[in-house]
């Protein structure tokens, strides 16, 4: 019998070819930029895309204090934390994180579109983001990266 000359290909940790992007946040809607920063982190804009393996790239995110938050998302939108004692839940708005730490916004976002598991955890880390508009990844010559959203 005739073996097929094609077969899928599973991507492996030592085959996966990890590329360098980055993405410039000024003007652009939080959750539909989160939405296509996940997809490159996890790795689903690739044809070697592998669940159960870390294939995404590696994402810059830029200017993350100038993402903007559609409605009144602002002043309504609570993110919430716990401090690990009793009583110790602490809440504040996204207007009041984008002041004391810009970048949470994108990675609070960001950290709830990918799956909750492991791998997932991993791959959180393949996502760098800045307030300004420079950052300090030079050297591994990222390409831009353009969202039609």
């Amino acid at each position: 019998m005739e073996s097929l000359s094609y077969k899928t290909q599973s991507a492996n940790p030592s085959t996966v070819e990890k590329q360098w992007w980055v993405v410039d946040a000024e003007g652009q809607i939080l959750g539909r930029l989160a939405s296509e920063i996940a997809k490159v982190i996890r790795g689903k804009h690739k044809p070697s895309y592998t669940p159960h393996v870390d294939c995404g790239d590696h994402v810059i995110v830029l200017n993350a204090d100038k993402v903007v938050l559609s409605s009144d998302k602002l002043d309504k939108k609570i993110y919430d934390r716990y401090t690990g004692f009793p009583g110790g839940r602490r809440t504040a708005t996204a207007r009041e994180l984008r002041t004391k730490k810009p970048e949470a916004l994108v990675e609070s976002a960001v950290r709830g579109m990918l799956p909750k598991n492991k791998l997932a955890s991993k791959q959180f880390f393949n996502m760098h983001v800045y307030a300004a508009p420079n950052h300090n990844h030079q050297a591994q010559q990222p390409k831009e990266l353009k969202f039609d959203i």
